[in-house]
């Protein structure tokens, strides 16, 4: 019988498993892409809701099942392996685009959308822990780069098609055929491909050597939890970065395709502005994970959440297709500045035995953001106008990017 060879920490060493997490995450993201064109059209134009706030129901509902299932993934990932919650997170997930398909009320979709949370907590989670585990400490940058842009394609490319589909065939049920074809290929490539990768963390844990020289290997969930949410400064920085990148993110698929349609724009037009900003955020990652790895990680931090506010408050002042399409680009360009380097700065200050559940913790204040971006974006809206609700968040960005600036210190090690 032929002995495994010993593992090894290294992108280059670990290229093939890295390459097919690449893939798999790319379809994780698939699956919220068949919904940023078509699903807030949905809401009004099938049924018949025509409050913002009832409208975005489906991304609160997703943004809280999706935080808790970070957090629970991270615990997951740590006591029983990387490979069983990426398997969970994709049976989950199979029957989120038949329920999009077939329901008869809204309520069902809201269902839907609470168990795409469950999938994307799940799965995603485990894919960006799998390849921190497998790359080690000095390509940390770069691998997110290459995960998160996977993943970011992905809904960029499928929300694209799928406005396309829905012009041409309508909102259902063809537009959701993409996300069956993703469920199936996720599931099979993970139970048949992908190899459990907790072995690396514990290797990496045996040279280990913490920021902070008082820091202890072994934490309880509740200690990782306030260490990451409020105790330390980069990790706590961090979180609230997160917080208010996916309440942008939110505010991009359930505010900006409803305020597009009423500038005028058809859903072929509206799919496509809604493709670029994933499209660059994707993209961008490819270069700005690794440039985390030589310039550090607190001004890409900083300056990305301001090139974001300034984005965001581009769109709200700006009313011709090409000036959004711009704006849309520029707020690409600051995501990709934060959001790799955020995950890369986790992995810089956490130990390798609880990193997993920092992860998940910072990844369950990070997509809160979805249902406060929602929350509060469609509660503006009814009130005084989608314009203001609009200038609002990107307030908050520039407040964000502040915080980072004045709170975190530099996570890279020299």
């Amino acid at each position: 019988m032929t002995e495994r060879p010993p593992i090894q920490l290294g992108l280059k060493e670990n290229l093939a498993q890295f390459s097919l997490l690449v893939g798999v995450n790319a379809l994780v993201g698939g699956m919220i892409g068949q919904e940023r064109a078509v699903l807030p059209l949905l809401a009004e134009q099938e049924f018949g809701l025509t409050g913002l706030t009832s409208a975005l129901t489906f991304i609160i509902a997703f943004g809280l099942v999706k935080a808790a299932a970070n957090f629970a993934a991270g615990t997951l990932c740590d006591r029983f392996g990387r490979k069983p919650v990426l398997l969970a997170g994709w049976i989950v997930g199979i029957p989120v685009p038949l329920l999009l398909i077939w329901a008869p009320t809204w309520s069902w979709v809201v269902f839907a959308n609470a168990l795409l949370g469950v999938n994307q907590g799940l799965s995603w989670s485990a894919t960006v822990i799998m390849k921190i585990d497998l790359v080690g400490p000095k390509r940390r940058g770069l691998a997110m780069g290459f995960n998160e842009a996977a993943g970011y394609l992905a809904v960029a490319v499928t929300a694209l098609l799928t406005g396309y589909i829905a012009e041409r065939a309508g909102l259902r049920p063809e537009p959701f055929f993409l996300g069956l074809a993703y469920a199936g290929l996720g599931l099979g490539l993970s139970l048949l491909f992908v190899r459990e990768t907790r072995e690396f963390a514990r290797l990496e844990s045996a040279s280990w050597q913490p920021q902070d020289p008082g820091a202890s290997a072994s934490l309880s969930t509740r200690e990782v939890f306030m260490l990451t949410s409020f105790k330390d400064p980069a990790l706590s920085a961090c979180s609230q970065a997160g917080l208010v990148n996916n309440l942008n993110d939110g505010l991009a698929w359930g505010v900006f395709p409803i305020y597009f349609a009423s500038q005028g724009l058809g859903v072929g037009q509206i799919g496509l502005l809604t493709a670029i900003y994933p499209a660059i955020w994707g993209l961008g990652q490819l270069f700005t994970g690794g440039l985390s790895d030589r310039v550090g990680r607190k001004w890409l931090i900083a300056g990305g959440m301001g090139v974001q506010a300034v984005a965001i408050a581009a769109i709200a002042s700006t009313s011709a297709i090409w000036a959004w399409a711009a704006a849309s680009a520029l707020l690409g360009v600051g995501t990709a500045m934060v959001y790799p380097t955020l995950l890369a700065a986790i992995g810089d200050v956490a130990h390798p035995q609880w990193r997993a559940s920092a992860v998940g913790v910072y990844r369950t204040w990070r997509d809160t953001g979805f249902a406060v971006g929602a929350l509060v974006a469609g509660i503006i809206a009814d009130a005084v106008s989608i314009e203001a609700a609009i200038w609002a968040v990107a307030g908050l960005t520039a407040l964000s990017a502040l915080v980072v600036a004045l709170r975190m210190y530099e996570t890279l090690r020299p």
